[in-house]
């Protein structure tokens, strides 16, 4: 007669009591029954006055487990498991799911102090900004740790310390990444629904897809997942030159002030010294001059605002190529 916690016999270490099972697979009782009401879960062997499990219920159930842990409906995942259990596979379907949840980025997480983190921004604490952080998923806490935070994305912190070490308060910072963050959201979903509509309907048109759609459509996003980044990318670099161009123009031409809250009310324009318009002509000749030193502005712009966005490790490695 075997005890709690043990198979039900020595001789059969594949068969479980349902109170068993959920130790094994860390389920309660109550949960395993009420997947067994859903049909999530095949019908225990009736033996005497108890259920008898096998290997296969805490397969299932594992697999239940790491489907509610990737986002999945208690529906979504009896529609997938109805497939495999009529014979149009699973495997296909799971390996779509882990590609789709895979890492979009080849950043690592890091670890930081609460002391470091201090540092990074002016050395005093607050409180109140750390909050912010971990509310936007900036920070994420460590179990057990009061004192040190997961950084998800080391390059977004390195952009908001070099954002702060110009001036800019972490108040603005905050407010700035939340309105960022939701119109980055509506690009991805718009290039969630165009791939699907152009690409993935044909694998994803009936439902459940049957193994080989999914391995296909799993295969597909290996091949998009850069994509959506690089057409960022690309679209991001126009649009800064071409409004950093329109913000240049605008601060330098001579109708325009310095800035709304300059005490200064003369509005004026930028003079050159006439060494350097008459350096600038025989350079590039008469009429080139404005052009010449609008771009040679422009780019100045440019340069110290990827100094800014830059993280502080690749900025490091840059002066030392350099030397």
């Amino acid at each position: 007669m075997s005890g709690p916690g043990q198979p039900v016999a020595d001789q059969r270490a594949t068969e479980y009591r349902i109170e068993d099972l959920a130790h094994a697979s860390g389920a309660t009782v109550r949960t395993i029954r009420a997947y067994q009401d859903r049909g999530l879960l095949p019908t225990p062997e009736r033996r005497g006055r108890a259920n008898v499990y096998r290997d296969t219920h805490l397969a299932r159930l594992r697999q239940i487990a790491d489907l509610l842990d990737r986002g999945y409906t208690l529906a979504s995942i009896k529609e997938l498991l109805d497939a495999w259990d009529t014979g149009r596979g699973l495997g296909g379907v799971l390996g779509l799911v882990a590609e789709v949840h895979g890492p979009w980025t080849d950043e690592r997480a890091d670890r930081i102090t609460r002391d470091e983190l201090n540092l990074k921004f002016g050395g005093a604490p607050d409180d109140e900004a750390v909050a912010e952080a971990l509310d936007l998923g900036v920070l994420e806490p460590v179990p057990g740790r009061e004192d040190e935070f997961l950084v998800p994305s080391p390059q977004e912190l390195a952009v908001a310390v070099e954002l702060h070490a110009a001036g800019v308060p972490l108040s603005a910072i905050s407010g700035h990444l939340r309105e960022l963050r939701g119109q980055v959201e509506q690009i991805a979903s718009r290039f969630l629904e165009f791939t699907t509509e152009h690409v993935f309907a044909r694998y994803l048109g009936h439902r459940p897809p049957t193994d080989a759609d999914a391995a296909a459509a799993a295969a597909m996003v290996r091949r998009l997942r850069p994509l959506a980044q690089q057409t960022v990318d690309a679209e991001l670099a126009r649009a800064m030159r071409t409004f950093a161009t329109r913000h240049l123009h605008h601060h330098l031409s001579a109708d325009t002030p310095f800035g709304v809250d300059s005490p200064a009310p003369a509005v004026r324009g930028v003079d050159l010294p006439p060494s350097t318009i008459r350096a600038v002509q025989q350079l590039v000749g008469v009429e080139n001059v404005s052009a010449f030193v609008t771009a040679a502005a422009e780019r100045e712009v440019q340069t110290r605002t990827l100094d800014a966005l830059a993280p502080s490790n690749f900025k490091s490695a840059h002066i030392e190529q350099s030397d």
